[in-house]
């Protein structure tokens, strides 16, 4: 789905994990992005530079604390995710499409434990 969807768009799947975080929270802290994603803040600041190049996002710097940046989307970026999620929601369909009802739930519910377990 990377190479399929995203390329159209030229993002990564780490770009995309940071827009979509955006696109649910609004206003992120890029502490809380790096950690959302797994990746250090050297890697958010990299990605952030070339998705303000792409009108994608805009950062802001907290009024009371200088140190701390939030990221936000532009209009431009929540298009880009109005068009972009659905697309993968699909290709997430498709992916589980050979397992039955409850094995899709047997897989949610187990997903969702090792999510919760590791603080991701």
């Amino acid at each position: 789905m990377e190479q399929e969807i995203l390329a159209q768009y030229g993002l990564s799947w780490t770009a995309f994990s940071m827009l979509y975080d955006l696109w649910i929270w609004e206003s992120v802290e890029t502490k809380k992005l790096a950690e959302s994603a797994g990746v250090s803040k050297a890697t958010i600041s990299n990605i952030t530079k070339t998705l303000e190049k792409k009108e994608l996002c805009f950062r802001k710097t907290d009024i009371r604390d200088r140190r701390i940046t939030y990221l936000s989307l532009t209009n431009k970026g929540k298009q880009v995710m109005e068009d972009l999620y659905p697309q993968f929601h699909t290709g997430e369909v498709q992916i589980v499409s050979a397992l039955s009802a409850n094995e899709q739930k047997n897989l949610s519910r187990a997903l969702r434990k090792v999510i919760m377990d590791n603080n991701f």
